[in-house]
């Protein structure tokens, strides 16, 4: 079905540039690039593991819709998850499975989900139009392909809808302003780090015509200033492994407030369990994980861990049920502070997480990590500053001060790791 598509989009299209590598200077013609994945060697192995960023990346997964096989998309430096099973067992048990996605379970541990030609489908449906992507206006590719994120926004719009696809080999500013120069419009999708970094340097591209951001929450501070000096709206964008999009802020001005993600994207349906938690259902729901299933993923329905609000047809995120903090009783979201922290103007970026105190009645103590543009801060000020406009139980009472808060490859703070960063120094 995936190719089958693909064909179509690639004889409709012919002669039209479908795919350009910035840093050889390479493009291919849709004609061009079906003609590339026809050549793709055919492997003997019922998985195929399209990695890195590079042409080749979509030539392997060519490959794979070609061949009738799994793919399995990795990061560049990711290796290859152990999947045994006999393929006949594996398809009586997951029929019609055609892709995996990697994603981290409690813990950390790595887990598989798995996804039918027709969810794949059905998600890159929603985000073209709910996005409005366009055939004018490429796509920059910066964010990694094998992440669900870049394969949805960047592989499927390309493969499905005919959207052009130019890879930038990384994020710098010069690169990303030079792999969109010779358009006359682009869509530059990214994460929060980049858009920062991106703006500070004033290296933006004039030409973007669509800017999205995901993987993390986008800093109002960010959205805010980057629409004053260039007029350009970045769109916040909440999906999920598990599920593709969810939520999508198509408004035309800054948001005013940081907890929300917009509305629901198109053909998907929210709302919220007993726990106050977002339940997605949609057709671009994943079948399950594997190799150990769990009813937060079946028959089209997924259970999130995110605490959310949804008013006035738009939905609010209120932070992750496993984050909360519990003080004395008294539950506390860790993003609670955080956007507290963020209006003071001397902070950079911050984190805030939990952490056994040594005063049992506490239960736990709310830690601070906090960059800021100026060594003239310190931990009073901040202090004080939080009084102004929350409870004193909820200002952190443990502070760390680091030059920045490094996200990972998937565009994420990841608050597990800092907490046990703070776990283990305490213990030495």
């Amino acid at each position: 079905m995936l190719y089958e598509r693909w064909r179509e989009i690639a004889g409709k299209r012919g002669n039209e540039m479908a795919l350009r590598n910035a840093a050889s200077g390479r493009s291919w013609t849709f004609r061009e690039l079906l003609a590339a994945g026809e050549k793709e060697p055919m492997e003997a192995a019922d998985v195929l593991f399209p990695q890195g960023h590079t042409p080749e990346f979509i030539f392997k997964l060519l490959a794979a819709w070609r061949e009738n096989k799994i793919a399995c998309p990795l990061e560049p430096s990711q290796t290859p998850p152990a999947i045994e099973f006999e393929i006949s067992n594996f398809q009586s048990q997951i029929p019609a499975c055609v892709h995996f996605k990697t994603t981290s379970a409690t813990g950390g541990v790595t887990r598989l989900v798995a996804f039918t030609a027709e969810q794949l489908a059905a998600d890159a449906d929603n985000i073209v139009a709910t996005m409005g992507l366009r055939a004018d206006w490429p796509n920059v590719g910066v964010i990694s392909m094998a992440h669900s994120y870049g394969f949805s926004n960047l592989v499927l719009p390309l493969l499905l809808h005919g959207i052009p696809l130019i890879l930038a080999p990384s994020p710098l500013p010069e690169i990303v302003r030079r792999a969109a120069e010779k358009e006359a419009a682009v869509t530059l999708p990214a994460v929060p780090a980049m858009w920062r970094a991106w703006h500070e340097a004033g290296a933006i591209p004039a030409n973007v015509r669509l800017a999205i951001s995901a993987g993390a929450p986008l800093p109002l501070a960010v959205e805010q200033a980057v629409f004053q000096s260039r007029g350009l709206k970045i769109h916040n964008f909440l999906g999920s492994s598990e599920c593709g999009g969810i939520a999508y802020d198509a408004s035309d001005r800054p948001r005013t407030d940081p907890a929300c993600v917009g509305a629901p994207m198109q053909n998907a349906s929210l709302s919220l369990n007993g726990d106050g938690c977002l339940t997605v259902r949609s057709r671009a729901v994943g079948q399950t994980y594997w190799p150990e299933k769990s009813p937060a993923l079946d028959d089209g329905l997924f259970q999130t861990s995110d605490l959310a609000e949804l008013k006035d047809g738009l939905v609010y995120l209120r932070g992750r049920l496993g984050d909360q903090i519990n003080v004395a009783g008294r539950k506390l979201s860790p993003e609670t502070v955080e956007t507290a922290l963020m209006a003071h103007p001397a902070v950079r970026e911050c984190l805030v997480f939990g952490a056994p105190s040594r005063d049992s009645g506490r239960l736990e103590t709310i830690v601070a990590v906090v960059a800021t543009k100026t060594d003239e801060v310190d931990e009073a000020e901040l202090r004080q500053f939080l009084l102004q406009t929350v409870p004193a139980w909820q200002v952190p009472r443990e502070w760390r001060f680091v030059e920045s808060l490094p996200v990972n490859a998937r565009g994420k703070l990841p608050r597990a790791e800092w907490r046990q960063q703070y776990m283990t120094g305490r213990e030495t």
